[in-house]
């Protein structure tokens, strides 16, 4: 073993950068916070080849008076903390004092600050921790710092930087809970000239969500509810059943004025929307949470995303409750299910059964999965056929809740997901489209309008060409707005299946398979009462498919109910 050594300091400095800066996204984080805690008003962010060479945030706050300017760049120099119990009464976004330390360390620093009570302003430039000169500079109250050349002594980190559209991504996922924050506040975000984000102050926080994320106010329902017993308030913003996503990118949690990463509140509000939305779709949310400081650890972490909950299941069991009496109150509601939940889907060599035995969800769900890979194991043995052939034989019952299908066999009952089978058989016909270039087209006499958030509108401009390919040809409407003109004709849903192909990264690298999976997701119509040959037209449809029994996204097309398990429940053995 090599003996112990202390790090000189030029290292540590570095290792310290990297603990808190990570990508341009974390620089602009960090000003951003900073300008904020200055109590600004107006925020200007300028980048250039998506922060990796410039980052510049300009803003109208407090400022930085000259005497502070150099201090601000040594390490764990800070205005928000005099004494330990501080650590335990954050009110601010920033107060480590580590950010413009951890900047200077990687990058090339030019800061420019005047408070009201000074006559001129100051610049200052740091390039990797050195201090350059500072020389005063005619400019308005407030301060105006430019980042350059992010990493340019630490090339490992450097080489590790994404491509320009996802690094902008992970800048607007940054930059928009802030937006949301505080409405009272102008932001501007532009990129080589070009105006990404451009908000004007909000008269209120419902009108300030509607405009950050492109959406309908009418479809939001605010309310703000104090708990004076525990010292808590939660303000909700929740969207009603008008807004459905794909994914969880329209949800926000604040906590004393602080965007934060809270997975157990963000869960509980997902599964109050289950009453509402069907699985797979996920709501829109802002919740903010004001309580004692004390309460709460958010040194935690050094990107402080992160917080730590002294008593997490009390404020669960306030917010629980005010959310589902919000939703149900002010919001379409679906009746929620009476009977009890399915029980254990177990795997037999002819397909999927379930017994009488029901578990909580995560064991059914741990059950499904187990299911799914004893089914795929099946189907490389070649020991499938069975199920296969009793679908082919089996005699039409019926249509259930428009959903399933019923068919009978000599001992056991089929039930079909109409929805997951056509997802098959849509999935299956459009990559064989893709593959042989031959995507058949349905062209739109009028064409659909769909409003895109902004990182929906990065990917798009990135991937326009691909998704022309794949069939859907699509122009900008207005800055926000994209206009389809055309989509495959066995895609019914072409909206939800362009904001599926727009939700997971890059199209321009995906395969023909994942293309085709994305663009079927959820894009086949549910809630259609099948007639008996059109029922008859899908089973020979999905008999057809290499793959019959799972979905594209591996749930059972078909499940099956024997004899033997009817007759338990009916005590009959």
């Amino acid at each position: 073993m090599n003996s112990v050594r202390i790090l000189p300091p030029e290292i540590v400095a570095k290792i310290a950068a990297g603990e808190v800066i990570e990508r341009p996204a974390s620089v602009v984080k960090e000003l951003l916070e900073n300008s904020l805690d200055a109590r600004a008003s107006s925020l200007e962010i300028s980048l250039k080849n998506a922060g990796k060479t410039l980052v510049r945030v300009k803003d109208n706050g407090s400022g930085i008076a000259r005497p502070d300017m150099e201090k601000t760049f040594s390490r764990h120099a800070t205005s928000k903390i005099q004494k330990l119990d501080d650590l335990y009464c954050i009110n601010s976004l920033g107060f480590r004092g580590e950010a413009l330390y951890s900047i200077a360390a990687v990058s090339d620093v030019l800061l420019r600050s005047k408070t009201g009570k000074q006559q001129e302003g100051w610049e200052l430039h740091v390039r990797g921790e050195k201090k350059l000169g500072i020389t005063p500079v005619s400019m308005p109250d407030g301060t105006d710092i430019t980042v350059q050349e992010l990493f340019f002594n630490t090339p490992a980190r450097k080489k590790f930087l994404k491509s320009n559209t996802p690094e902008l991504k992970a800048i607007l996922d940054t930059v928009i809970p802030y937006c949301i924050l505080y409405p009272e506040a102008g932001f501007l975000l532009q990129h080589e000239d070009k105006r990404l984000l451009e908000l004007a102050p909000a008269q209120d926080l419902l009108e300030r969500v509607s405009r950050c994320l492109h959406l309908d106010k009418k479809h939001l329902i605010e309310e703000k509810r104090a708990f004076p017993r525990d010292d808590v308030t939660i303000t909700l913003v929740l969207g009603d059943i008008n807004i459905q996503r794909t994914r969880k990118d329209m949800q926000f949690v604040f906590i004393n004025n602080r965007p934060v990463e809270e997975k157990k509140i963000g869960f509980h509000i997902n599964e109050v929307y289950r009453l509402l939305l069907a699985p797979g779709v996920y709501p829109c949310f802002a919740c903010f949470i004001t309580m004692p400081a004390a309460e709460i650890d958010v040194n935690v972490h050094p990107t402080k995303r992160q917080v730590k909950l002294r008593d997490e299941q009390r404020l669960i069991q306030l917010l629980r409750p005010f959310c589902e009496s919000l939703l149900m109150t002010r919001s379409k509601a679906r009746q929620a299910p009476v009977f009890p939940a399915p029980g254990r889907i177990e795997q037999s060599r002819e397909g999927f059964s379930v017994p009488v035995s029901a578990p909580g969800a995560g064991e059914y769900q741990f059950a499904l999965e187990q299911s799914i890979a004893l089914y795929k194991t099946d189907i490389a043995e070649g020991k499938i056929s069975g199920l296969k052939e009793k679908l082919r034989q089996a005699r039409y019952l019926g249509n259930l809740l428009r959903t399933y299908l019923l068919f009978e066999t000599d001992d056991s009952l089929l039930v079909v997901d109409q929805h997951a089978a056509q997802e098959r058989i849509a999935f299956e016909r459009l990559k064989l489209q893709l593959e042989k270039g031959t995507v058949e087209i349905q062209e739109l006499l009028t064409p659909l309008t769909m409003k895109l958030t902004r990182q929906e509108l990065l990917l798009w401009e990135e991937s326009k060409d691909n998704l022309e390919a794949a069939g859907f040809r699509s122009s900008l409407f207005d800055k926000e707005t994209l206009a389809v003109h055309s989509h495959p004709q066995l895609v019914s849903r072409p909206e939800a299946a362009v904001r599926n192909l727009l939700s997971g990264g890059s199209i321009a690298k995906c395969d023909i398979e994942t293309l085709a999976r994305r663009a079927c997701r959820s894009s086949v119509m549910a809630g259609f009462a099948m007639n008996k040959e059109q029922a008859e037209f899908q089973r020979q449809a999905l008999l057809g498919c290499a793959d019959p029994f799972t979905c594209p996204h591996s749930r059972p097309t078909v499940v099956e109910i024997p004899e033997t398990t009817l007759a338990k429940y009916f005590l009959r053995t």
